[in-house]
């Protein structure tokens, strides 16, 4: 049997294309844009499981660090990787890291795991960027993405149990 079976790489391929997408739509609340990434990210890891829904997001952050633009505002390159908010980005293969590492306990755990993984990895990173203390960070890049991440993953999760059957 083969290592990469094709409908697993098909898989992988389709949702970096679908994160790609859903980082496009933007919902502007305020002066906050909220995007659908996250919602792309846990779809890929809850129905294509830790390894290949990682390789789904590593895909995704690899074609945007060679200037797809398929980062928010139709973005690409590795300098949108490397700006402040680009530790977001990074958080996303965090988030599939925890997941793969307590995907075993359900996925539920898995997603709160990987939510907080990414708000760590993009606050810590944009601490170490802009020189400001973790706690100003924490309330201008998390606290206004914290009800909205919520829904997604709620959404995520529905989606996830619906959409399982049919995969």
């Amino acid at each position: 049997m083969s290592r990469f079976p094709v409908r697993s790489m098909t898989l992988c391929a389709f949702f970096a294309a679908l994160t790609a997408v859903c980082a496009w739509i933007g919902i502007p609340l305020g002066d906050t844009v909220f995007t659908l990434q996250t919602l792309a990210v846990f779809l890929a890891l809850g129905l294509l499981g830790g390894k290949w829904g990682t390789a789904a997001i590593g895909c995704y952050l690899l074609l945007g660090a060679v200037g797809v633009p398929v980062f928010s505002g139709f973005r690409g390159g590795i300098g949108h990787l490397l700006s402040p908010t680009g530790g977001f980005l990074w958080g996303f293969l965090f988030t599939g890291l925890c997941w793969q590492a307590v995907e075993k306990f359900g996925k539920i755990p898995a997603m709160v795991l990987g939510q907080l993984a990414c708000y760590a990895c993009g606050a810590l990173w944009y601490v170490q960027y802009s020189g400001g203390g973790l706690g100003l960070v924490v309330l201008q890049t998390i606290a206004p993405y914290l009800i909205p991440d919520i829904f997604k993953l709620i959404l995520a999760y529905r989606l996830i149990q619906k959409l399982k059957k049919r995969l």
